[in-house]
């Protein structure tokens, strides 16, 4: 894999569905820094959508059935880069692990910190799930210098709605993902018009290492957790209407 394969094959995979991506305030995008994406998440196309808005290969964390799924697999880690979480009992740590090696090295990693749920539940485009605090916790025990989290929000203006396969089918792949062992199909959301809304960065300095420890480590968790979520979902007022 190229560096830049996984951005030529998100534009390529655009131009192909003829989606119209319009992005806003890009002028937020740090510069020369080590940068943890955080995105709302409803489509497969999100990845793709993100590195097309950023210009930039970003290199997410994904679910642990993607790295199990034959053809799927060579695309969603051989093709875009991304790294599948492993099976539960190792799954923080691993996640801990890898994207602490990819933000020193500079490089952008991306999270969904809504996890699995909006993918196999249709949600409307104005909304916005809790989030999991995995992410706050990278970017504190991260030791990473001019860490950087850049919230985002892919706000839907028009999409197409169907459906791709039934949920039980993945819990071959992955059997400890309750979410999987339910009637029903897995949605397919295909943007036709989309909007990217760069949220403001929010920079991890050694204050906030400093706080991360004890009692305090909960509070600190909370801060970075509510601004993201909180801008994603001011974000995302501005761009679906």
């Amino acid at each position: 894999m190229s560096l830049n394969s996984p951005l030529d094959i998100s534009r390529c995979f655009l131009a192909t569905l003829s989606t119209q991506m319009f992005r806003y305030y890009e002028d937020r995008i740090p510069l020369d820094a080590s940068i943890l994406v955080v995105s709302n998440h409803r489509s497969f196309m999100d990845a793709l959508i993100l590195m097309a808005a950023l210009s930039s290969p970003i290199r997410f964390a994904c679910h642990h059935y993607m790295g199990q799924v034959p053809i799927m697999r060579e695309i969603v880690t051989g093709q875009l880069g991304c790294f599948p979480l492993e099976e539960t009992p190792n799954r923080q740590q691993s996640f801990f692990e890898q994207s602490k090696l990819l933000l020193q090295s500079k490089q952008m990693v991306g999270v969904f910190p809504e996890g699995t749920k909006p993918m196999v539940k249709y949600t409307q485009p104005n909304q916005v799930g809790e989030f999991h605090r995995g992410f706050a916790h990278l970017a504190l025990r991260a030791a990473v210098p001019d860490l950087a989290i850049l919230p985002i929000a892919i706000a839907s203006l028009e999409e197409v709605n169907t459906n791709a396969f039934p949920l039980r089918l993945l819990s071959l792949f992955d059997p400890s993902e309750p979410l999987f062992n339910q009637p029903g199909w897995h949605p397919l959301v295909i943007y036709r018009r989309v909007v990217v809304l760069i949220g403001r960065p929010y920079w991890i300095t050694p204050q906030h290492q400093n706080k991360y420890y004890g009692k305090l480590a909960k509070n600190v968790v909370a801060e970075v957790t509510e601004h993201c979520h909180g801008e994603i979902t001011n974000l995302l007022r501005q761009g679906c209407y």
